[in-house]
């Protein structure tokens, strides 16, 4: 058995689903994830930990590389909690509830060919005009190919293919059978203020900044589906593993806040789940970082600990509302043979 990662690790990125089995055929059949566990988790202290006391859920598992795409869908909703909504049809990647994932590829042309034709058909939203390649005068990002499209239910993805010089060195190593997709190397989450959130996810949480750009023109007009695109990314790396990447909009495409009641039972609802060495510190300081504890603080998921790999988890909300849900210790989620 290979030993646990160094923390902190992102064990799994996620987000809600009206139907998780239709939302994984789309997963595995369009990207190549594979199936994972599936587990039925009854109202306890899981629910309480995502803020939907008393309801039943489902959490579809899927993996692609190393990391892990999970999807929850709300089997019956608790006792005085409001339905769930969509994601507005109108979202844009500048506003501050917007979060995707990035899908590595060995080959943009060949991975994004299924989801342009059900762009054409209808089937599928784009965001991107068409596959874009980053200019040469953008030295941190030159050469980088990217496509921005929509799944059904409308969560935003990326599809991203490293030129020979940038990328981690995985990246460039021998073709996993799931080629031309690779795996996810980040979660990207639009944020209003970029040192504030450098102090939440770098000084409280501990990752590491890695990388700080501005990407801005007509390639990026084209790939993020707006005008006079001017954002400012931030990386933000564990040790090994998935990242977190911050995206700041800059005028004329200021994002709209997040919905202050957005919760865990509507579509624009992702979290990312982060091991961390230990829980007590982070939750007594999350404030001043920014953070807001959500739910109650940290919670003891007793007979449901083997959900996250964990005995104690906390859900906390970053400066701008996204989630991440703390777990102490390495969270093992298995892994496809």
């Amino acid at each position: 058995m290979p030993p646990s990662p160094l923390l902190p690790h992102v064990c799994s990125a996620g987000f809600t689903t009206t139907d998780a089995e239709a939302a994984a055929q789309f997963f595995e059949g369009t990207l190549r994830f594979q199936r994972g566990d599936t587990l039925l988790v009854d109202a306890g202290p899981y629910a309480q930990l995502v803020g939907l006391p008393g309801s039943r859920l489902k959490l579809v598992r899927l993996h692609l590389g190393d990391e892990i795409l999970e999807l929850t869908e709300i089997l019956h909703l608790g006792s005085g909690l409001r339905p769930g909504r969509p994601i507005p049809a109108d979202s844009r990647s500048c506003d501050l509830w917007f979060q995707h994932i990035c899908i590595v590829v060995s080959d943009l042309e060949a991975a994004s060919a299924k989801a342009r034709q059900a762009i054409a058909e209808g089937s599928l939203v784009g965001v991107s005009s068409a596959p874009q390649t980053l200019p040469e005068w953008n030295t941190a990002a030159a050469g980088i190919q990217a496509f921005k499209f929509r799944d059904p239910e409308g969560h935003n993805l990326e599809l991203l293919q490293f030129p020979p010089d940038k990328g981690e060195p995985r990246w460039h190593g021998p073709q996993p059978a799931s080629a031309p997709f690779l795996g996810i190397d980040h979660s990207a989450l639009s944020v209003a203020d970029t040192l504030r959130s450098c102090r939440f996810y770098d000084a409280l949480l501990g990752l590491r900044l890695c990388g700080d750009g501005v990407n801005s023109g007509p390639t990026q007009d084209g790939l993020d589906g707006l005008e006079d695109t001017r954002v400012r990314i931030t990386g933000h790396r564990c040790p090994t593993g998935a990242g977190v990447e911050c995206l700041n909009y800059q005028p004329p495409n200021s994002g709209r806040p997040r919905p202050s009641d957005q919760g865990a039972q509507d579509l624009a609802h992702w979290q990312i789940r982060l091991g961390v060495d230990d829980l007590d510190p982070i939750a007594a300081k999350a404030e001043t970082y920014g953070g807001q504890p959500l739910h109650g603080g940290v919670i003891e998921l007793g007979h449901q600990a083997a959900l996250v790999g964990s005995e104690r988890a906390l859900q906390l909300a970053d400066p701008d509302g996204h989630q991440v849900q703390l777990v102490q210790g390495w969270a093992d989620l298995g892994t496809l043979s």
